[in-house]
């Protein structure tokens, strides 16, 4: 039981320290997508730009059309590109969670 304390604490504040979230719409379905980076284990250095890159394949579960996701971060973890090939493309939280 000693759970239950902890399960109306921080509501609306992200609890997993160790991830980051971006949220894709597939242009074919229309389905919304809630993508996870691991930053311990996903991003991977780029030693000539002194960027991190992270690099992921994402499918959704209605067309099943495969897309690319790519983000370069900067100083900070701060997003400095992104991109989504094939039939997609990136989107904010709010639109996601409309």
């Amino acid at each position: 039981m000693g759970f239950l304390p902890r399960l109306g604490r921080d509501k609306g504040r992200p609890t997993d320290p160790d991830g980051i979230y971006f949220y894709v719409r597939c242009d074919h379905c229309g389905e919304k997508l809630r993508i996870r980076a691991d930053r311990r284990h996903d991003l991977l250095e780029d030693y000539q730009t002194g960027t991190l890159v992270w690099k992921k394949e994402i499918m959704d579960s209605r067309c099943f059309r495969i897309m690319y996701a790519t983000v370069v971060f900067g100083p900070g973890l701060r997003v400095q590109s992104q991109t989504v090939e094939g039939s997609g493309h990136f989107i904010s939280q709010e639109e996601f969670e409309r």
